[in-house]
């Protein structure tokens, strides 16, 4: 059953979810690798693989969703809940063009007390600040937020994101696309499989391309996982909007859910299945900021054709006790010592150029960044134009 499975996926053919799972659960994981790194030679010939010089940034901690395996978010009033202000942000974009990127990578909770309006003003203000600068930015789940705040549909809502300077959306909170599992992780109410496929599909219509990803290792069956992947599948037939697919493995530290994280193998062992399932995107990403930088570069020989980014800044997995840094140097070194040529991309997967330290000298990235400094309470001043939905907001601004 294996070898006629291999046979039929090096020849080409898409595979059903029944020999998805009879590989998952029985192909060595040598014979994963090597169909894999099959597809993805097909794919890519050329032996490039990309990066981007980007920053994670993580605009508010403060999130009603609560979510049993996120270490980041605050409940509303906390003390330790925060939200950027734009001065904030924009130095963090001077930081970040001045080590050769041209992006935000923008993502944070479900704040009650941020309007649709604050996200426009926002969007605005650093297209008139740096009209060149991508926003890569708000996943399914926050657009569902927002649609529901301004009582809106979803495409009105991404609608109005664009025209203010949203440039594509990334594919964070699909956790598992199976609701059984997004019940017991506390997410259903987020986005249940169906809405955040939803919000893809509308802004895929729209004309924006977005990223797809999975979290695994919490609660999910095998047959769930393989789920996932062909309902990705599935909508990237119909709409062919999907740049490219991310997994990682459950960061379970400080969580609410705990217990333990998937193994590398595991990993590199679900890598490899995504490859060979999503017959139709063009590019898989390695996460080397859950797994580090060694796995992330055996993840070249498992299907991934893409180091994702450099980050600069990383709050959300450092929350749950992962902490990996890579700078662009090092990106670029593990790339060549895994055989291949880097490259810079853009988040539609162009080609940029060449390593930017290459070029000229840029401040070497040592340790990622966060949100805040620790201590730093401050509240920024334009959120008084705002009106609050929560008691906690009202009374913030109140003070204000």
């Amino acid at each position: 059953m294996i070898d006629r499975i291999a046979a039929n996926v090096m020849a080409g053919d898409r595979i059903g979810a029944a020999e998805a799972l009879e590989l998952y659960r029985r192909a060595p994981t040598h014979l994963l690798g090597r169909l894999a790194d099959a597809i993805r030679a097909r794919k890519h010939p050329d032996r490039i693989v990309s990066y981007i010089i980007d920053r994670n940034v993580n605009y508010t901690n403060v999130c009603v969703a609560r979510c049993n395996f996120c270490a980041f978010y605050r409940p509303v009033g906390s003390a330790d809940g925060y939200v950027l202000g734009f001065e904030e942000i924009f130095r963090k974009i001077d930081d970040t063009i001045a080590v050769g990127g041209n992006q935000l990578l923008l993502q944070g909770g479900h704040n009650p007390d941020l309007p649709i309006e604050w996200y426009e003003d926002l969007f605005r203000a650093i297209k008139a600040r740096y009209p060149q600068f991508k926003l890569h930015a708000l996943s399914p789940p926050e657009v569902l937020h927002l649609s529901r705040l301004a009582r809106a549909p979803v495409a009105t809502v991404i609608e109005r994101l664009v025209a203010a300077g949203l440039d594509s959306i990334p594919g964070g909170g699909a956790e598992i696309l199976a609701d059984r599992v997004r019940k017991l992780l506390n997410c259903y109410g987020k986005a249940s499989a169906d809405e955040w496929l939803g919000v893809m599909r509308e802004a895929h219509r729209a004309g924006l391309r977005t990223t797809a990803t999975m979290m695994y290792g919490t609660v999910e069956t095998d047959e769930e996982r393989i789920e996932h992947l062909m309902r990705l599948r599935a909508l990237q037939d119909e709409t062919g909007g999907f740049t490219a697919f991310i997994t990682w493995s459950f960061q379970p530290e400080h969580t609410e859910r705990g217990g333990y994280e998937a193994t590398g193998v595991d990993y590199l062992r679900t890598l490899a299945l995504a490859r060979i399932v999503l017959d139709n995107f063009e590019n898989l990403q390695a996460s080397w900021v859950t797994q580090g930088g060694k796995v992330g570069q055996l993840s070249l020989a498992y299907g991934a054709n893409d180091m994702g980014s450099v980050m600069i800044e990383e709050n959300v997995v450092r929350a749950a006790g992962a902490s990996y840094c890579m700078d662009e140097v090092e990106i670029v070194v593990n790339i060549e010592d895994a055989g291949f040529v880097p490259k810079r991309r853009n988040m539609h997967y162009e080609i940029l150029g060449d390593p930017v330290f290459r070029e000229r000298n840029v401040p070497r990235i040592l340790a990622l960044a966060t949100a805040r400094e620790a201590g730093d309470t401050s509240v920024p001043e334009e959120l008084r134009q705002y009106p609050a939905r929560s008691q906690a907001g009202k009374r913030l601004r109140l003070a204000q």
